[in-house]
């Protein structure tokens, strides 16, 4: 087996950045995610992710499996003392003996989350955003936790806040392209959109709604949250038959009721649309293996040699372990293809390349690049492969 070494401009490694649109639509409690249906698997009893609608499988683990039947991550109790992230130290020596097997679940799941809160009432979770909304203050004093100018006091004032896993948006979601639908009986009653990219989410639309142009929230497009403090009626009094609870006023404090919030709603009539742009970026390693012309034209595959030879080792002696010699007679099967099928052609070393170790600096294999049709190789060829890693 021959070794070649990666040179100087063989090795590029580079960023690719993608967009793709995010879409969450709830309804009746239940949240969509990229309108992706309900779909049974014909093993899985229900959603044959494992996952309720709304929701992101984590490496999509389980898919159509059956549900008595899940893999799961396990690790055995050593001296090492490795466990899981979520079993406490006190649970961990004393729930455990040494030997026992800890295990976990899968699939791992995620989905957006939808808190509201009244005046004063105890808000952790917006507490612990204090600093980050402070921080962006320089930017729209609309952010500021607490201000007479603007947004009011975030501390104590009806609020509700949304928020979004990493996985959703990755590493940021891209300014400007955040827009928030408020939909009553089908009929489009509110539009927020981030019109100045500075993270103010202004009623746009529709056009002479109540409260147009006002902003009823900010977003925090790196950490992934929104907060929304429009308080105001935005039907302008023609849409108020629905009950939300405290009020039939619809307004961007009721936006996205059902969001795993625990809360319900009397009838079924409003429905909220969330869209944004995520921002992804991937490392790639791009690797360019270059298989050189006058070599890689040997095989130590059985079938590299004419069928039907002695290949016993010749001892030389009596004593076998002293001398050992392989038959240096040994013809190769000639691959060459020819014109006519009763002939054939003239003998050509060449082989076939169908897969490409990666070794790291110590010789041990780090991975396989495998071809989907192998690549005849003949002595007066000079290919190069082009491998792409994404880190």
């Amino acid at each position: 087996m021959s070794y070649y070494r990666f040179g100087p401009d063989d090795v590029i490694r580079n960023v690719v950045k993608t967009n793709p649109t995010v879409n969450f639509y709830i309804y009746g409690g239940v949240v969509y995610f990229n309108d992706k249906p309900y779909n049974q698997g014909p093993l899985s009893e229900g959603n044959e992710s494992h996952v309720p609608p709304g929701y992101v499988s984590l490496y999509e683990m389980n898919v159509d499996r059956p549900t008595g039947n899940l893999i799961y991550p396990f690790v055995t109790k050593q001296g090492s003392l490795t466990a899981f992230k979520t079993v406490t130290s006190s649970s961990f020596n004393e729930d455990f003996k040494y030997g026992d097997t800890v295990t976990g679940s899968y699939p791992l799941s995620a989905s957006i989350t939808r808190q509201h809160f009244q005046i004063s009432t105890d808000r952790p979770n917006v507490d612990a955003l204090k600093n980050t909304l402070n921080y962006y203050a320089n930017i729209s004093k609309e952010y500021a936790f607490s201000s007479s100018f603007a947004g009011g006091d975030k501390g104590t004032q009806p609020l509700t806040l949304i928020s979004i896993p990493s996985i959703f948006y990755g590493s940021q979601m891209e300014k400007g392209a955040m827009e928030l639908n408020f939909y009553v009986s089908g009929t489009l009653i509110g539009t927020l959109k981030d019109e100045k990219r500075n993270g103010e989410l202004i009623q746009t639309g529709p056009v002479g709604s109540g409260g147009s142009g006002s902003v009823a929230g900010v977003a925090l497009y790196n950490e992934g949250f929104l907060v929304l403090t429009g308080s105001w009626d935005i039907s302008s009094g023609q849409h108020s038959s629905e009950n939300y609870g405290v009020d039939t006023r619809p307004n961007w404090l009721k936006f996205a009721i059902g969001a795993l919030d625990g809360e319900t709603i009397s009838s079924q009539k409003s429905a909220w649309e969330l869209k944004f742009r995520a921002s992804t970026k991937t490392p790639v390693v791009t690797m360019f293996a270059h298989a050189p012309r006058g070599r890689l034209n040997h095989s130590n595959n059985p079938t590299y040699i004419q069928y039907g030879q002695q290949v016993t080792p010749d001892t030389g002696s009596s004593d076998p372990s002293t001398y050992f010699k392989e038959n240096p007679s040994l013809s190769i099967k000639n691959t060459v293809s020819a014109s006519y099928t009763d002939s054939s052609a003239s003998f050509a070393k060449q082989t076939y390349i169908s897969k490409i170790g990666i070794y790291d600096e110590n010789k041990n294999l780090i991975g396989i690049a495998k071809l989907a049709t192998p690549i005849k190789k003949t002595e007066d060829r000079n290919l190069t492969f082009k491998l792409k890693l994404d880190i």
